[in-house]
Order: structure tokens, then C-alpha cells, then sequence
């Protein structure tokens, strides 16, 4: 078989090479371009089927891809009869074209063609090749083929197979893989519950994510227990305690609420009895203005505090302490002003003991009844203080009497109180007043742990420029010493320095002992509690609590618009508004004179303090006053040079007082003026119109007779005809005989014009009358 095949290639050889051999007929045809295009085509498609088949037959003979080599047969087979059918084609359209020619033309062209076909069959001829090679090669096709369809098949089926294989691999990783995953998550959150607090304290807000930090969870988790409970929320947005505590309860974490306000107090503990030690009194001095309060303080003190008061009266509390030979005293000196209430009241809650001054002279006035319920109201033992015994019209029975009515029975008529007679001019009776200290601060057993930290409250506050902001502390217990932490109300801070009264630097402070600190963060409010804290986080995080707190109570303190309180809420905002801002040079001051001013009542005019603060006015304040058209008030304190420069540019006013009550006075004449002043029509006199002139390019003039009053030039008028107002307007002119006069009395005759009007007739009655602005009252 193989030398067969050996054989039918050499001849295949032998018959290509034959034909390659064979001369070519070339056929020339005059003029005829598209027969030699036709002709030189059909040699090429020859040669390219020639070609293809030796190619195809090689492949056949080697059997390496019978399968290909079938299809390589077929497109042969395809080809030739392919050339065949375009061949045809061909001589068709030659026969056509030369049907059409000349006769002579035409024979020639006919044997040229036919020559043509006769070497076209010769060549197509040489290349088919032999019957018998090709039906063996059929029969070994076939064989080979069904060969071929068994392997492929059965591959087929393998890689069938193995993907299925493949696939059920595939499938049970990702199912141990998501098995895998689902048993870490369910560790992961086991160990996410274990770790969960059995316990916690919670406000009554709360956000998502302290919630979260505070059971050891995360945030997602908190989110998802709300989504399942209905609820959308992100990680900052709040949760009020009962939410909290359902998802906390999912959890297994107890939850204890904790009120706000309590977080914000700081708890003070007991002190043991064997750390108590005696400390000096606190005196505090109380009574009316112009009593001798502070005349009295400084004949104890052998100073001259009064000649440096304005107006002789004080104005803000002192704090001093006096050394006597029976041991030391702390003294606090309140003002006797009706508007100084709150520092009476502070004075009297700081305080052991409560002086009460009285004028011999005087006697009981409001300002003493006052002070001696604020003393009554902080418990404390009261010692009256009959002042200027030196005075012939002295009386102490008098005051006695009168004090009796209020509960305080002298010693002499059974009672418990002592009345002791003084002079601060003369000293007279200073010694026995301070043995009657003595004795009653021995009576009440003063005592204080000085090795704790220190606990005080402040008596005022002001912002110095040079020191910033200061207070003025009252140890009660515990010492004060330099570089303590300390909350004072909404701020915190560290001490920086301290000056005792004589104005001299101290590095503590014991019990009892006033002192002005620096180091306040911002400037503190009178009244406040001074607390000192073990270190500067623990006090931010009281003075933050305090700060939640305030914010929470200014939400509750606004009023929400109802149907009811519509109409007060409209006639509210309707109302006139007198704006101030108030600088003092203490914070006490600032807020009694506030305080004052906001009791002024009227339904006319709101006052309104826009802010108030210690210290000096500063550019910052006349920017405020300019934006929010206030004036500003600077009571005991100046304006800086830049914010006075500012204040007279923009044109705000600052108004500079140093006493109290005349603040007051103006500040109301000033909520007066500010009032729109009524307007009112006053008759001054009456006309009647007894003749009428025309005169030209002047206008109608009335002949007129003053019946009653007078008639003045610029005057308002109205015209009455028979009872009935005609028209209102003015007097353009007035004149008498020939003169042009101001006004004319009651009796005397003139002419007068009226502006914009000139229907005037005979028997007219003209009212004079003019429009006066009247002040408002509050």
C-alpha cells in the first residue's frame, strides 16, 4: 500500500512537471481588452486550483488529518465546479459579444476560442487525478473518521466528567469556605457577648456610639437591634434611657440611669472627727445703706476702705481678715442697697455669724429687714450692731423695740440676741463687739480639716486687663494651695497665684481665709462653688457635665407657641425694646445692676440685657452694641482708648456711672425718651370769618374776628361751616391793617389765608389749635 502510494506521487510529480513543460498558447486578440483580462483570470484560478490539490493530496497520503483532508476535498471538488460553472459563463458571453462583430472579425475570433477551450480542458484534465487513488482514499477516510468520532466522543465524555467533578469540588469548598466564615463570625461574636459589661450607667440621652463603648460592642451592632426595632439611627444620633435600655437588656448589660444633675455635683465627703481642727469665724456685716457698715469695718481693721467708695457707699462685697489678741476673724462686707440684694444673700450663705447694723439715729429701714430674713433664711446667729451712739438723738431702746417685732429679743428682755452700742467714728464699743464674736463663734464650735483639698465659694469676680480673670474665694474647708485644679461652676482652671486682702502674695490658704485667685479659666459667676480636683481631666469632665446640663435646661426654659399663648407671644415680640449691655468692675455689680433694671415694669417697653460682664468696655462690646442697636453701660470702669475711638465712629453711646441708683434713675428717664411721645391737640383760640376777599395771584383771603384765644401764624386750623369739619390745614399768612404780625388777640380783627384752601365763606368758624408732644410714662 505504501509503495502504491509512493508510485501516485511520482506520477503526480511527473504529470505537474508534463504540464508545467507544455508550450503555452498565447492567443492575441486585436482590440479586445476584456477577453486577455478573462483569459489571464482563468490561468490564475488554474493554477491556484493546481496547487490546492497537489497540497491536498500530500495530506491525504501522509493520513495526518483525515478529517481535514475530506474537507480540502470537497472545497477542490467546489472549486472546479466552480471554474467550470464560470467558464461556461464565459463563453456564453463571448458568444454574445461576438455575435455582434464583422464576419471576418468573427472567425478568427471563434477558433482563437475554441483553441482557448480545448487547452483549458487539457490542463483541467492533467490535474484530476486517478479513480482508484481516490476510492482508497475514501474507504481510509471513512475508517479513520468513525475512529475519530469514537475518540472524540469519549473525550467528550471525560471532560464531561471531570467538570462535573470539578464543579462538585467547587461547590463543597464554597460550602466549607461560607461554613468556615459563619463559625469565625459566630466565635467572634460569642466572644463579643462575652466581653459585653454586665453593668452600666447611662444619662438620660445617650448616643449610639457611647452606648456602644460603654457595653464593649460595636456601634453596628447597637444599629442593627434599633433597625430591627423599628428605628433608623446612625452612630452620633441620641437614644433616650428606656431605648437604651431594651437593647442593653438584649444584650444581658443591667443598666442604671444616672440624672444629669447628679453627674454634674460633685459628691463632698465627710470629714473624720479626729482630722478636725478650729477655725477662725466668718462675719459677715449686713444692714442699710448709709448705715456705717463699712465705717464700722474700719475701725476694726484700722483701715480707711470708705474714703476709696464712690458716692461713700459700697458697691460690691469685701472680704478682709483681722487678727485680734483672742485669735483672727474673717469679715465680709455686703452693700446696703436695695439692688445688692443677691450679694446680701450670698454674703449671708458664706457666713457663721451676721452683724446686723442699725443706725441709732435711723432706726429699722427696708434694707435691715431684708438682711435680717437673709439671715434668718441661711440659719446663722444674729448680733445687732446699734451704730452712732456718739449722736445726741441715740436710742438704743428704740431699735430694740423695733427689732423685737422681727424675733430679735435682747438678753436684757429674755430673748437670745445681743444688741451692742457702737461709734465707728469714736471706736466706742468695738472691743465688746469683738468679744461677742468671740464667744458666739466658741458657742457654735468652728472646725475644718486643713489636709483635704479645698472647698470654697465665690464671693465676687471681676477680669482684670492686666490679670485676666479673678476671683475672690472663701476657703471653707480644706487648704488652697498654688498649682491645684479646680471646677468653678461651667469652667475649670489652675491656680496661678494668690493675694490676701493686705494685697501681699500667699502660696496656701487655710480654712476661713479669703484670698483673690488667678488662673480662672473664664470669669466665674458670683456665687459659685470653688471645688479642687485631683487632676485637670477629672474637673473638665464635671465642668462639661455642668455645661450638658445648662444647655438641657435653657431647651426646657423655651416656650412653645400654643393657641393660647398665641396672642401673648405676638403682643410680646411687638413690644419696644430697650437694649444695654452692661460692664461693671466686679460680677457682682454687673448683676445687681442687671437684676435692678430688669424690675423696671411696663407694658410699653421691654428692657433687655444683651450681655453683662466684668472688666472694661472693649472693642468686642461696641461691635455687639453696633450689631444688635444697644448702648452700652459702663458702670466703675472706663472704655479703652481703641473702643472709645470705635464707639464715637459708629456713634454707639456708652454711659459711665459710678453710683448705682443714679444708673437706675437715668437708665429709666432713658427707656422714656425712648418711647414715641403721644401727640395732642391743644385749642389755643377761635375765629369767625365775618368777610371773604379775592385777591389775584394770592388766593382768597378771610376777614376774620378773634372770638376767644388767638390766632398765630403756622397755626393748624379747621374749618367749621355750620358744625360740620369743612377741611384742616394751616395759616399760610396773617396780617393786621397792613402789617404782616405772628399773632393777633382775642378782639382784634385780621386776615388770614389758609393753605391749600380758599373755599372760604362768610359765617365760617375757624379752630385754632397747635399739636404738642407729651413724654409716655413706663
Amino acid at each position: 500500500m505504501s509503495q502504491k502510494n509512493e508510485n501516485n506521487e511520482k506520477n503526480l510529480n511527473q504529470e505537474s512537471s508534463q504540464a508545467d513543460n507544455k508550450p503555452k498558447i498565447i492567443v492575441k486578440k486585436a482590440n479586445n481588452n476584456s477577453s486577455n483580462n478573462d483569459d489571464s483570470q482563468a490561468t490564475a484560478a488554474v493554477k491556484k486550483v493546481k496547487k490546492v490539490i497537489v497540497k491536498k493530496k500530500i495530506i491525504i497520503h501522509n493520513k495526518s488529518d483525515k478529517q481535514e483532508v475530506q474537507k480540502q476535498d470537497n472545497n477542490s471538488e467546489n472549486v472546479a465546479k466552480n471554474f467550470n460553472r464560470d467558464s461556461n459563463s464565459r463563453d456564453n458571453r463571448d458568444n454574445r459579444e461576438n455575435k455582434n462583430k464583422n464576419y471576418s472579425h468573427g472567425n478568427r475570433e471563434h477558433k482563437d476560442f475554441n483553441n482557448n477551450r480545448e487547452t483549458k480542458d487539457n490542463k483541467l484534465q492533467q490535474i484530476a487525478p486517478p479513480a482508484d487513488d481516490v476510492s482508497s482514499f475514501k474507504k481510509d477516510n471513512k475508517k479513520d473518521n468513525k475512529k475519530r468520532d469514537y475518540e472524540k466522543k469519549e473525550k467528550e465524555y471525560d471532560k464531561k466528567s471531570s467538570q462535573k467533578d470539578s464543579k462538585a469540588e467547587a461547590a463543597q469548598r464554597q460550602e466549607n469556605k461560607i461554613f468556615n466564615k459563619m463559625q469565625a463570625k459566630k466565635r467572634q461574636q460569642e466572644q463579643r457577648l462575652a466581653s459585653v459589661e454586665k453593668e452600666i450607667s447611662i444619662m438620660e440621652t445617650i448616643t449610639v456610639g457611647d452606648l456602644a463603648k460603654k457595653m464593649n460592642l460595636r456601634a453596628s451592632d447597637i444599629i442593627s437591634k434599633l433597625m430591627g426595632m423599628g428605628t433608623m439611627a446612625r452612630v452620633n444620633d441620641i437614644i433616650d434611657s428606656d431605648t437604651a435600655t431594651i437593647i442593653a437588656d438584649d444584650f444581658g448589660c443591667k443598666v442604671n440611669v444616672v440624672s444629669l444633675q447628679e453627674e454634674a455635683t460633685i459628691d463632698v465627703k465627710a470629714d473624720k472627727e479626729e482630722d478636725l481642727k478650729p477655725r477662725p469665724p466668718v462675719v459677715t456685716i449686713m444692714g442699710h445703706v448709709d448705715h456705717g457698715k463699712t465705717s464700722l469695718l474700719d475701725a476694726i481693721r484700722h483701715s480707711n476702705i470708705t474714703s476709696k467708695e464712690s458716692g461713700g457707699i459700697t458697691q460690691n462685697i469685701g472680704a478682709y481678715k483681722v487678727k485680734i489678741p483672742s485669735g483672727e476673724i474673717a469679715f465680709i462686707d455686703t452693700p446696703g442697697h436695695a439692688a445688692f440684694t443677691m450679694m446680701r444673700a450670698r454674703g449671708a450663705k458664706s457666713t457663721d455669724i451676721v452683724i446686723l447694723v442699725v443706725a441709732s439715729d435711723d432706726g429699722v429701714m427696708p434694707q435691715t429687714i431684708e438682711a435680717l430674713n437673709h439671715a434668718k433664711e441661711a440659719n446663722v446667729p444674729i448680733i445687732v450692731a446699734v451704730n452712732k451712739m456718739d449722736l445726741p438723738n441715740a436710742s438704743m431702746d428704740k431699735v430694740k423695740a423695733a427689732l423685737s417685732e422681727y424675733g430679735l429679743t435682747p438678753e436684757e428682755w429674755g430673748g437670745d440676741t445681743q444688741y451692742i452700742g457702737v461709734s465707728a467714728l469714736t471706736k466706742q464699743g468695738i472691743n465688746e463687739l469683738l468679744e461677742a464674736i468671740i464667744l458666739q463663734a466658741e458657742m457654735l464650735e468652728l472646725k475644718a480639716n486643713p489636709n483635704r483639698e479645698a472647698i470654697g465659694i465665690v464671693l465676687e469676680a471681676s477680669l482684670d486687663q492686666g490679670r485676666g480673670p479673678v476671683g475672690t474665694v472663701l476657703v471653707q474647708n480644706g487648704t488652697l494651695k498654688i498649682g491645684d485644679y479646680f471646677v468653678c461652676g461651667l469652667s475649670v482652671g489652675k491656680v496661678r497665684a494668690m493675694v490676701n486682702d493686705l494685697g501681699q502674695r500667699v502660696t496656701k490658704a487655710l480654712p476661713s481665709t479669703p484670698v483673690e485667685v488667678l488662673g480662672f479659666e473664664k470669669t466665674p459667676e458670683a456665687g459659685e462653688s470653688f471645688n479642687v480636683m485631683l487632676d485637670e481631666k477629672e474637673a473638665k469632665a464635671i465642668a462639661d457635665k455642668r455645661v450638658q446640663l445648662k444647655q438641657q435646661e435653657a431647651l426646657k426654659a423655651n416656650v412653645k407657641v400654643t393657641l393660647e399663648n398665641l396672642y401673648e407671644k405676638i403682643a410680646s415680640d411687638a413690644m419696644k425694646e430697650f437694649k444695654v449691655i452692661i460692664k461693671a468692675d466686679v460680677q457682682g455689680s454687673a448683676e445687681a445692676l442687671r437684676d435692678a433694671l430688669n424690675k423696671i415694669q411696663s407694658d410699653k417697653i421691654r428692657f433687655v440685657s444683651i450681655y453683662s460682664a466684668s472688666g472694661a468696655v472693649t472693642e468686642s462690646d461696641v461691635n455687639l452694641a453696633h450689631a444688635s442697636n444697644a448702648i452700652i453701660i459702663a458702670y466703675r470702669v472706663r472704655p479703652s482708648a481703641k473702643a472709645r475711638e470705635l464707639a464715637e465712629k459708629l456713634g454707639i453711646p456708652i454711659e459711665r456711672y459710678d453710683i448705682i441708683y443714679e444708673a437706675i434713675e437715668a437708665i429709666q428717664n432713658a427707656m422714656k425718651g425712648s418711647l414715641e411721645r403721644i401727640k395732642k391737640e391743644v385749642d389755643i383760640g377761635t375765629v369767625e370769618v365775618r368777610d371773604v376777599f379775592h385777591v389775584p395771584k394770592v388766593g382768597t383771603i378771610a376777614g376774620c374776628y378773634v372770638t376767644s384765644g388767638k390766632i398765630e401764624r403756622n397755626a393748624s386750623v379747621r374749618v367749621m361751616r355750620d358744625n360740620v369739619l369743612i377741611y384742616t390745614s394751616k395759616i399760610s399768612s396773617l396780617r393786621r391793617v397792613k402789617d404782616d404780625v405772628k399773632e393777633v388777640a382775642t378782639g382784634y380783627e385780621c386776615g388770614a389765608s389758609i393753605e391749600n384752601f380758599n373755599d372760604i365763606k362768610k359765617g365760617d368758624i375757624l379752630e385754632i389749635f397747635k399739636i404738642e408732644e407729651i413724654a409716655q410714662d413706663l
